[in-house]
């Protein structure tokens, strides 16, 4: 298919003041910026000057610092524990106009955070503050009522699995609900998933499913090593989870976009645009983000994916989970039209 320049720029114009919900597991990405000039005496380990400290939205809570950027008027529901890191993402949020009235309180687990060492723009340790276990059923509860009353109003949704116990099976009853009356779907209010195991069988009733190529491999059995191989997992997905869509990312190869037709499943592949790969954690909210304003400015599957492949060439040349911005993601397209 070739490259629709306008289609693009069109798209990307009508992504300003479009009203998301995106419903997930929240994170807080912690930074420790540093140096490294030695070996610890104590044990073979490298020894980190910290510099800076930093901390950003991640999970589902990166996902809808995306849409913001972006110009979304976003809607984030989902849990965070009592304690002083869920009071700052909630913050955070705020500030950047977020609707955080949907984030609630679960005292009986602490916010999740993620704390990465960086020295010399390199990755030196991870290391996790979380609980996984599904949370209870009154919150599943609240959170199936938020998203119900959202999606009469919104004109997209995004499912960010994490697997850290938010996502959970009367989420998904309650979009088959909606699809069933004509709410979701195509031409109607898109739901994105992106999915994680072991959550893999309750994945039913989305517009578009967005796995990445091990949890592609992982959900339909097939071996993905070319985009053909993903064209064959898609097939096998498409059925399985019941959805329109199913966008496979391959990293260095690009992405893979399997839909329903009338007859048979169509299929589109996107090359990759990224010249440069410096992180690519977040890149994969980064995806959604784009990959679902595109569809709820009207965009056909192919122009959602050469869009948010656009975006995620230029976030991955940013060390840490990043964010574009319209301006950017027009530049972007307008480059590669030129070339």
């Amino acid at each position: 298919m070739k490259l629709e320049v306008q289609a693009l720029l069109s798209a990307i114009e009508r992504f300003n003041g479009t009203p998301v919900l995106v419903v997930g597991d929240l994170i807080v990405d912690h930074y420790v910026w540093g140096k490294v000039s030695r070996i610890s005496p104590e044990a073979p380990v490298l020894v980190v000057n910290v510099r800076e400290e930093s901390r950003r939205p991640g999970g589902a809570a990166n996902v809808a610092k995306n849409l913001l950027t972006l110009g979304a008027k976003v809607h984030l529901c989902g849990v965070v524990g009592d304690d002083e890191a869920g009071r700052e993402l909630t913050r955070m949020l705020e500030q950047d106009g977020c609707d955080t009235s949907g984030i609630l309180i679960d005292r009986s687990r602490p916010t999740t955070v993620k704390s990465r060492v960086i020295a010399h723009s390199q990755q030196v340790v991870r290391v996790d503050r979380e609980e996984s276990k599904p949370i209870d059923s009154t919150l599943a509860a609240q959170i199936s009522a938020v998203v119900g009353a959202k999606l009469e109003t919104v004109r997209g949704a995004i499912v960010s699995d994490y697997a850290k116990g938010v996502i959970g099976p009367s989420l998904f009853e309650l979009l088959k609900s909606a699809r069933e009356r004509g709410l979701t779907g195509v031409g109607k209010v898109p739901v994105l998933v992106d999915p994680k195991d072991p959550n893999f069988p309750l994945y039913h009733h989305a517009t578009v499913v967005k796995p990445n190529r091990s949890e592609a491999a992982q959900a339909s059995g097939v071996s993905i090593s070319t985009v053909e191989d993903a064209f064959r997992a898609g097939a096998v997905l498409l059925d399985q989870w019941q959805s329109e869509m199913v966008l496979v990312t391959l990293g260095e190869q690009g992405m893979a976009l399997s839909s329903k037709g009338d007859s048979a499943v169509s299929n589109f592949a996107v090359d990759t645009v990224a010249r440069e790969v410096f992180d690519v954690s977040g890149a994969g909210d980064t995806v959604s983000a784009v990959f679902l304003l595109a569809l709820a400015a009207g965009c056909s599957g192919p122009i959602a994916a050469q869009l948010s492949n656009f975006a995620a060439g230029i976030v991955v040349r940013e060390v840490g989970t990043a964010t574009v911005s319209t301006e950017e993601l027009r530049e972007a397209v307008e480059r590669a039209g030129e070339e």
